[in-house]
């Protein structure tokens, strides 16, 4: 395949950064897939002095492996890595290459720490904008540990295989050939399931903060920033820094910026916050809270963080059907980011249960990829813009079904069909399916503060307007809270506001 002349021009100006020479080692056979490898290992070899090829036989063909000269890295990518993957390979030619990875020292101490052999195999969608940040994680540990390998497996080029393993989400891990994790996963979580993290203990024996933040979206990341601009001690304490804001692919409506991914908005949260004297506490979850002289965060493992003041920023999560079925079967056909899953359900039926912007938005992307999308909407009527149904409703493969009240998933190993009641008769229907996307809103990262905190009956926080909560001390900002919209930038303005509030309540206590 012949590469476009932008994507020409990005790979020509990257490539002059290698740092040594490279041999692509390219395994291929006489398919239309192996001569679409063969075509791009081909052009890279053009396009620098620095890089050579040499035919092999890799596990996968057609597969190519970047190695130094003279000795094998481990990065293999098995299919075409564009799309969403383009970045994955122009950093594994450049950190193969000997260009130093943008990670922290502690983080590469502990990846040349490990011990023992890992090979990890990743399957991914070149649609899925999750998947790129597994990659690359993985990517970087084989470069700086010799005992880890790490092969890319595009699912498209290999069904046989993602059929045999019931891969039914993306991405998917496999460590030494056994499941590892589904779905995004960050550097330092694949390190914590590897067993390297912070103890209890270590976190527990911190100082106490002027101001901790709990969460890391983009709340989160604003009350850190203003918080610590004021030179005051803060930390921030989240379960994955980024938050939601990691599983949106595109956003346009972040003022000044036109169009950007989530992925990309969430590395640039991490990247200022870090700008900051910020202690970071990533990959810890929040378990309960306490008054005592001082405000006491229990974490999940154990910990006790303590703090003058405290600003809640845990966002929301995708909320959940809660009908048989779906936990069973999830990422084995109940699924919940269209974007990421929906090209394993090439040519086969699925559902969207939903009928607001993100049902609908769902549905007509999935239009275009599977043989049929039926909705399922409670209501007598679709939620989402008017725009949106139109082109929805002009679709030539999807059944809108409104009244329709989901009762249950069912499937054998995987997903089967999924029944439904009619509301309007009362009968129940079943329909046959490979996989449901559910799309119907968010819930509130707030079940952890029982009754500490003021809460309304869907358990968004009661904030004011400076985002004070019923307990003096105690501030909450974002999707979270009883604010009126859940948007980025919104959150982003509470969180400043949450700070300065909090900072102002510090001077005057």
């Amino acid at each position: 395949m012949a590469l476009d002349a932008e994507i020409k021009s990005q790979l020509s100006q990257y490539l002059q950064l290698l740092e040594d020479d490279l041999v692509l080692k390219v395994s291929t056979d006489s398919d239309e897939k192996s001569e679409e490898t063969q075509a791009l290992v081909d052009e890279l070899a053009a396009m620098s002095t620095k890089i050579s090829i040499e035919k092999t036989d890799l596990e996968h063909t057609p597969s190519f492996s970047v190695n130094r000269v003279g000795k094998d890295s481990g990065v293999t990518f098995a299919g075409v890595p564009l799309g969403h993957e383009f970045t994955s390979l122009v950093l594994a030619l450049l950190q193969v290459s000997g260009r130093p990875p943008k990670v922290e020292q502690n983080v590469i101490d502990q990846i040349k720490d490990l011990d023992g052999e890992y090979h990890f195999e990743t399957y991914v969608s070149l649609s899925c904008h999750n998947c790129p940040d597994v990659v690359q994680a993985l990517n970087i540990m084989s470069v700086l540990n010799p005992n880890i390998s790490h092969t890319m497996i595009d699912g498209a080029s290999f069904k046989e295989e993602v059929e045999a393993k019931d891969v039914m989400a993306v991405p998917a891990v496999y460590l030494n050939g056994e499941p590892f994790s589904n779905g995004r996963i960050s550097l330092e979580e694949i390190l914590a399931k590897l067993g390297k993290s912070l103890s209890a203990d270590e976190l527990s024996n911190k100082d106490p903060y002027d101001v901790l933040v709990v969460g890391g979206g983009p709340a989160g990341a604003s009350a850190a920033v203003y918080a610590s601009r004021k030179g005051i001690r803060t930390g921030i304490v989240a379960e994955r820094l980024g938050g939601q804001v990691l599983d949106t692919l595109t956003i346009e409506n972040f003022i000044s910026v036109k169009n950007t991914e989530g992925s990309k908005l969430a590395a640039a949260l991490e990247e200022h916050i870090k700008d900051y004297d910020v202690d970071i506490m990533n990959l810890q979850r929040a378990k309960g809270l306490e008054k005592k002289d001082l405000f006491e965060l229990e974490l999940e493992n154990g910990a006790k963080l303590k703090s003058k003041t405290l600003i809640i920023s845990t966002g929301a999560r995708w909320r959940q059907i809660g009908v048989p079925g779906e936990e069973e079967f999830k990422n084995k056909g109940v699924a919940y980011c269209p974007h990421c899953d929906g090209p394993l359900f090439e040519g086969k039926d699925v559902a969207v249960i939903g009928g607001g912007n993100s049902g609908v938005e769902a549905a007509i992307d999935l239009a275009g990829i599977v043989n049929h999308v039926t909705v399922l909407e409670y209501n007598s009527e679709l939620k989402a813009d008017e725009v949106l149904q139109k082109r929805l409703y002009s679709l030539p493969n999807v059944t809108v079904l409104t009244n329709a009240k989901t009762s249950e998933i069912t499937g054998d190993d995987n997903v089967n069909g999924l029944s439904y009641v009619d509301l309007e008769s009362g009968d129940e229907k079943h329909i046959k399916l490979a996989g449901v996307f559910v799309q119907i809103g968010l819930i509130p990262n707030t079940d952890w503060l029982g009754d500490q905190v003021d809460r309304n009956k869907i358990g968004e926080i009661i904030t004011d307007k400076s985002t004070a909560t019923n307990i003096p001390g105690v501030f909450a900002a974002g999707d979270c809270t009883n604010s009126a919209y859940n948007q980025i930038i919104v959150s982003m303005g509470e969180g400043a506001t949450s700070a300065l509030a909090a900072f102002d309540h510090l001077i005057r206590n």
